[in-house]
């Protein structure tokens, strides 16, 4: 991104490609960024028939690698996804046949043995959309990085609730509902709870533990694993 500068915030600012009509905002505080590409000025990324969801995997990790920002810790569940473009919006496509583009997902790693669990079920903090035009300054046309490391030295031991007190939080509606899924009548058969980490994509002073509610049709409900009174008001 060695085209045209300008502050937006304080903190914030944004950066073109001279060869291609991209942009780079970036914190320079938290190191957040996210990437854009205009189509509707240059649509032909959307000339080239997707890369295989291996590839494109590739491709994101060489780019992140380039800038140093492949953490170790994101070697958790890579999961990719065709994409198409529908008007503005990029969404799923049903197969990469009728595809424009594969996101890339880098989840973080399990700690302790438990998964990574983020605010939207189905997207990492940190993706990529990665088409496949060969010029490197168009392999990739879209980009969240919101990574926050972890400090896997300092540790300590808390109680958590009980199956039964989670529950009973969950029915009194104190959860964080991360995905209602197909379930519009907010009838909801739960089928698996267990124990994460809530990886939040935001600063915050704990990687926090929490208890996972997964139901049928895509449910899903996130609740404070620690028990409220090492919590502040």
């Amino acid at each position: 991104f060695d085209g045209e500068s300008s502050q937006i915030t304080e903190t914030v600012y944004s950066f073109k490609n001279s060869k291609v009509p991209s942009e780079l905002k970036i914190s320079i505080a938290t190191g957040v960024f996210s990437i854009s590409y205009n189509l509707a000025e240059d649509p032909s990324p959307l000339d080239k028939r997707p890369p295989v969801p291996e590839i494109a995997a590739t491709k994101a990790r060489s780019f992140l690698s380039r800038a140093n920002l492949l953490a170790k810790d994101l070697n958790g569940p890579t999961i990719t996804e065709p994409v198409v473009l529908e008007g503005t919006k990029i969404i799923g496509a049903k197969s990469l046949s009728d595809a424009n583009f594969v996101k890339v997902n880098f989840f973080r790693k399990d700690y302790d043995n438990y998964p990574s669990v983020t605010p939207d079920p189905k997207e990492a903090n940190v993706w990529l959309i990665v088409s496949g035009d060969p010029q490197r300054e168009k392999e990739i046309v879209g980009a969240e990085y919101h990574y926050f490391p972890v400090d896997e030295t300092k540790f300590a031991t808390y109680p958590v609730k009980t199956a039964q007190e989670a529950w009973q939080e969950l029915q009194a509606n104190k959860a964080f509902i991360a995905s209602l899924g197909e379930n519009q009548d907010k009838e909801i058969t739960i089928r698996r709870i267990y124990l994460a980490y809530y990886d939040a994509g935001v600063q915050t002073d704990f990687y926090q533990p929490v208890v996972v509610f997964e139901g049928d049709r895509n449910f899903k409900a996130y609740l404070p694993a620690v028990t409220s009174d090492y919590y502040g008001q």
